[in-house]
């Protein structure tokens, strides 16, 4: 296993020990996000046969346990393919919520849930498991967990044996709660915040959730409800933060709480400081005006407490920081694609005509091996940057988040390997393949479609070559006109992109050979 889900100094036990899946087939849903990615390891390890669903199941390829599932294509509201898809199903998770895909969410939300448990009763599943958001009863609701909510009721409602499982802030390497704690009290050691963050929350370790996820495969058939899930420690957010800069070794946090910062003004500001942006950020907030501090503790029942008991929160932070310190991050709250991005893959030329494609393609000779040089390509953006003039890359980054996009603070997960499906700042991997190609697919806010492909080629001769297409489809006159107002910079951005990458993987082919490097004017610029 990996991840915060097993940590190295190894106290808690491994997630599957909590069951025995004997083989049973077990079907997860969301395969792409964050819970989904690592759930599917633990049930492989807790012995279930596992088919992962997703509506672009390429994109799963490269995760490490692609080889040990039966990936499946399908559309969660999709009637017959999900009723395909659940065919022979003991149990079948379902991690799928809209977060922000426009005003219709919730009765997106509604609509799909609706279609999962038909399809789940017509085709015998044995249960049905989600996991939802912990919430106060007697309480008006944000819209978001309202429809969380609204969704385990559809699922408890159904003729399948359903488990709704409740957690308020998961912590975990790359978990969008994780994010926001980690960047707020790194960036801001002082900060003005709303009242809310003297609001309790529970919050629970992801390796804790897996354990629950993984656990209530084998509840009776009886067993037809919603647990509340959650850690052994009650805090405010204002005791995250601080505890957070306790185990991260910094300086006392100085916060000062005022009533004028109102939820959605709150996300906005979150959306600033941190990299998650406010579609995620929104209904995290939302979540955090009220106090959701678990009930009761029944789950315990069918899933036991493990001997040392629930991972406390300062264990759970401590075991996230050593893996995105270690750079072993299995997946992120970025993991999922934005809602609203472009998600078709790059069609060959020749099926684009009349100049519907812009393309500017540049090649440069590199005097260094063809593995040198992919080494480079792939550890490009997160904090490496994009190897020109970064500040053009940051004022971009800024307008597309002030526009909703996902600006540059995604960055990686990975700073040294990228698979098909990782965000990449505002960009996503489309294809990848190993010394050769890096294709991105863009996800900022642009009036048409955009691709950045970067290749390893060698020419007759045997020299290495490296290859570079931007490719734009523009939707409309927008379209049309953001291409003209941008193609007299593509020197300075794609030119300076050719020329740095050519230095860098140079100055790495010289380094290796014992070489002196170039001197730094002659190094990469961003």
């Amino acid at each position: 296993m990996y991840d915060d889900t097993t940590p190295t100094a190894a106290p808690p036990g491994p997630a599957h020990e909590v069951g025995d899946g004997r083989g049973r087939l077990a079907l997860v849903t969301g395969v792409s996000g964050y819970i989904g990615g690592r759930l599917v390891p633990e049930l492989l390890a807790a012995g279930f046969r596992v088919r992962a669903v997703a509506r672009r199941p390429e994109e799963l390829r490269d995760r490490p346990w692609a080889e040990r599932v039966e990936l499946v294509r399908a559309d969660a509201a999709d009637p017959e393919g999900t009723g395909a898809a659940l065919e022979g199903v003991d149990v079948a998770y379902y991690l799928i919520h809209a977060m922000s895909s426009g005003a219709s969410f919730s009765a997106t939300d509604r609509r799909t849930a609706r279609t999962f448990a038909r399809a789940a009763a017509a085709r015998g599943v044995g249960r049905v498991v989600y996991l939802g958001g912990l919430f106060p009863e007697g309480e008006e609701l944000s819209t978001h967990m309202e429809s969380r909510r609204e969704v385990g009721e559809i699922l408890l409602d159904s003729p399948v044996p359903t488990t709704v499982l409740r957690a308020a802030v998961i912590i975990g390497s790359g978990s969008a709660s994780f994010e926001m704690v980690r960047h707020l009290t790194e960036r801001l050691p002082a900060m003005v915040c709303p009242r809310w963050v003297s609001n309790r929350v529970q919050p629970i370790a992801v390796r804790d959730v897996l354990r629950y996820l993984v656990g209530s495969a084998d509840m009776p058939p009886e067993v037809n409800r919603a647990f509340d899930i959650g850690g052994p420690d009650v805090l405010t957010y204002l005791e995250m933060m601080r505890g957070y800069a306790e185990v991260a070794g910094l300086p006392k946090r100085r916060v000062l709480p005022v009533n004028v910062l109102t939820p959605r003004l709150s996300s906005h500001w979150v959306g600033v400081v941190t990299p998650v942006p406010k579609r995620i950020a929104q209904p995290l907030v939302e979540s955090l005006v009220h106090e959701v501090v678990c009930t009761e503790h029944d789950i315990a029942e069918h899933v036991p407490d493990p001997p040392e008991g629930l991972i406390g929160f300062r264990e759970a932070v401590r075991l996230a920081l050593q893996r995105v310190q270690e750079a072993n991050v299995a997946t992120r709250w970025s993991s999922a694609s934005v809602p609203g991005a472009p998600s078709d893959p790059l069609p060959s030329d020749p099926d684009w005509a009349s100049g519907n494609l812009y393309v500017d393609e540049r090649t440069t000779v590199v005097d260094a091996p063809a593995h040198v040089l992919w080494r480079v390509l792939e550890g490009i953006g997160g904090e490496r940057g994009w190897y020109s003039w970064p500040m053009a890359w940051a004022v971009r980054g800024v307008l597309d988040r002030f526009s909703g996009g996902p600006g540059l603070r995604r960055g990686r997960r990975d700073p040294h390997r990228l698979v098909v499906g990782d965000a990449v700042d505002w960009w996503r991997v489309e294809e990848r393949e190993e010394d050769r190609l890096l294709r991105l697919r863009a996800e900022m806010r642009l009036p048409g479609l955009a691709w950045l492909e970067l290749r390893v080629e060698s020419d007759p001769v045997g020299r290495t070559l490296f290859r570079q297409r931007a490719l734009f489809h523009p939707r409309g006159l927008a379209g049309q006109a953001y291409w003209a107002a941008i193609s007299p910079f593509h020197d300075v951005v794609f030119g300076g992109m050719q020329r740095n990458v050519k230095r860098a993987a140079e100055a790495r082919a010289q380094a290796r050979a014992g070489a002196e490097p170039p001197p730094a004017g002659a190094t990469l610029v961003g």
